[in-house]
């Protein structure tokens, strides 16, 4: 299992790597060609391009011209492997000895179903590329979100068919658009200033991974951290003129001109949300005992 679980997380640096090239590449008409230095248009060979050990080795430097190689790059690899770690943890279980209600061990389970496995490294994979770009331009694009939904859906078409799931097929589908269409409506009477309209794209598929009611408690939970972060970075920007200039110089230039109507990503923080829940099967709402109880 050890093993397993390791491979997968090489894989997923791997993934992690193209998703970078992903987020760096989209909307230039082209994800091809050859990666280059940035700073001194310097081709690199197979060895810069290693996930994570080439950044560690060159000191998160270019071999040509030294320039700084973004932080990004080694980050979205580490979060890549590590969530493709959990996926498979997920899938084969803690230990790959447990017995499912059917009787059949979670190996057995992964030979029988692996569409349902394939479907959580493609959806995953496309949650962690529209949020990077989120985070770096402040918007979800159209292509990564409907793509992520089309795999969700066949995830609950996979889900229902196979009863892994406690809720209904119908009860799951129409209460994605019922968690959209808040997010929708703010986006309509305030003309996209309040909320893009990406949010509401994205929660659609919260109950078709979930189910109701631990897709609800994805929401709060992305609600809860997104909350926290704002409040933190509005607490730090009072805290920092208190601090001698010369400490914090990087973090000061990013708080400047962040205040009450400062235009921040929500996606970001609701996919961390959807991923918690995934992985430990938080029900903050309660719904879960409501919905078994009918």
């Amino acid at each position: 299992m050890s093993f397993i679980l390791f491979f997968f997380f090489v894989f997923g640096t791997i993934i992690g790597s193209f998703l970078n090239v992903v987020v760096l590449r989209y909307g230039t008409k082209t994800l091809s060609g050859r990666s280059l230095c940035f700073s001194c248009g310097k081709t690199l060979r197979w060895f810069e391009l290693i996930p994570l050990f080439s950044f560690l080795a060159q000191e998160g430097r270019c071999r040509g011209c030294k320039a700084r190689i973004s932080w990004q790059y080694p980050l979205v690899e580490l979060l890549t492997g590590l969530v493709f770690l959990s996926i498979a943890w997920k899938q084969l279980g803690s230990s790959g000895l447990e017995l499912s209600a059917s009787g059949l061990s979670s190996y057995s389970l992964f030979i029988l179903h692996p569409s349902s496995f394939i479907l959580h490294l493609l959806l995953w994979s496309l949650l962690i590329a529209l949020s990077v770009y989120d985070l770096k331009h402040k918007i979800i694009p159209n292509a990564l979100v409907y793509s992520a939904s089309l795999f969700s859906f066949f995830l609950l078409l996979i889900s229902s068919n196979f009863e892994l799931r406690t809720s209904g097929f119908f009860l799951d589908l129409w209460s994605g658009f019922f968690f959209s269409a808040p997010f929708a409506l703010i986006w309509f009477f305030s003309k996209g200033r309040a909320m893009g309209l990406g949010d509401a794209k994205l929660v659609v598929m919260f109950p078709w991974i979930l189910g109701l009611s631990r897709g609800l408690s994805a929401l709060i939970i992305g609600f809860w951290i997104g909350a926290g972060v704002s409040l933190t970075a509005l607490l730090l920007k009072r805290l920092l003129p208190a601090v001698p200039t010369r400490f914090f110089p990087a973090l000061r230039a990013k708080l400047a001109h962040l205040g009450m109507k400062t235009e921040l990503p929500l996606g970001p923080f609701l996919v961390l949300g959807l991923f918690l829940v995934y992985v430990f099967g938080w029900d903050v709402a309660g719904l879960g005992l409501l919905l078994q109880a009918r």
